[in-house]
């Protein structure tokens, strides 16, 4: 018999990182999940990827307080910053993107590097072939205030 589906959730969790800590700790435990049990298949199924690099999971679980996981490649913005070598600002320390993007340019990425971060991110977005997946990069860039070059 199939499992009781009793509901979704998103988490944006560093790499390898998890810990009963909030905020994965309470966003876990209020809906019975055995919150342990999750940071070691977590922090196993990521140990390959970049320590640190924020990953987008969705976790469906169950009434049989079981769970399963969708790990995501890191976002755009992050491979954008890391290859426009941004460095980190503000109160948590992270590298932020233009204030005024669109008249405001804070760094510059060659196309090579977009080729790289579309092929990387190819299975979560929406395009059939890599041409595609670097428009949809581009867009982030622009909305970033980065400047791609040939």
């Amino acid at each position: 018999m199939a499992k009781k589906l009793a509901g979704k959730m998103k988490l944006q969790i560093p790499a390898g990182k998890a810990n009963p800590s909030p905020p994965v700790g309470p966003a876990l435990g209020q809906r019975g999940i055995n919150i342990m049990e999750f940071c070691k298949a977590f922090n196993a199924k990521t140990q390959e990827m970049e320590p640190g690099a924020p990953c987008p999971t969705e976790i469906t679980y169950y009434q049989d307080k079981s769970f399963t996981m969708d790990i995501k490649t890191p976002p755009a913005s992050y491979y954008l910053k890391k290859a426009a070598g941004l460095k980190p600002v503000g109160k948590r320390n992270r590298p932020r993107g233009a204030v005024l993007p669109g008249r405001e340019t804070i760094a510059t990425v060659t196309t090579k590097q977009v080729r790289e971060i579309a092929e990387a991110k190819m299975r979560d977005l929406s395009a059939t072939d890599v041409e595609q997946a670097m428009k949809i990069i581009l867009g982030s860039a622009k909305s970033m205030g980065i400047e791609v070059k040939g």
